[in-house]
């Protein structure tokens, strides 16, 4: 079975961290924990109820969140996030968790179908992603990702080099946060 629950040290670490979005995620890409900027980033968690909390789904079945990367990396993300999934089911055969999204992505998406019968397996590590933010327009991000052994999770840090325009869009991110900036007549 998957462990659900962050070490306490680790979410004063998330709560710390008020300029660098960061989250937690179980080996199978379930959104444990995240702070405010990566709420404001990658959109508000808290809205999902628990179970739909998870990155290969979202990918896979919300046009938002799959808008947020770069159409040219989406196809090279998508094959890493299936493959990266069917590691963690090779690790956990018998969660039901696990078990259950696989499921749902064969049932709700064609593209998942045919990338999991690929049989790729990989475990990522740490990357670069751009982020196409509606708001502060695109990042190019470094992507850390810190591995917890014993609970088999990572902690993903989003940074961008200093005095880059993507750094500037973070620390204007963390002023907007995820305010709806929308206007409304």
């Amino acid at each position: 079975m998957l462990p659900r629950d962050v070490r306490p040290g680790v979410l004063h670490l998330l709560d710390r961290l008020d300029d660098t979005p960061a989250m937690v995620c179980s080996a199978a890409r379930d959104i444990l924990a995240w702070n405010a900027m990566a709420a404001a980033l990658l959109g508000d968690f808290s809205a999902s109820p628990p179970a739909e909390r998870n990155f290969v789904c979202r990918f896979f079945t919300d046009p938002a969140a799959r808008a947020l990367y770069e159409p040219s990396d989406q196809e090279a993300f998508a094959r890493r996030a299936v493959a990266d999934l069917r590691s963690a089911a090779a690790r956990y055969p018998a969660d039901s968790g696990v078990r259950r999204l696989v499921d749902r992505l064969h049932a709700d998406s064609a593209e998942f179908r045919e990338l999991w019968a690929r049989q790729d397996v990989e475990v990522r590590r740490s990357t670069r992603k751009r982020i196409l933010h509606p708001v502060v327009g695109p990042l190019d991000l470094d992507c850390e990702a810190l591995h917890d052994p014993h609970r088999d999770q990572w902690t993903i840090f989003y940074t961008a080099a200093p005095g880059t325009p993507s750094h500037s869009a973070l620390r204007l991110l963390k002023v907007v946060g995820s305010q709806d900036l929308a206007a409304r007549h």
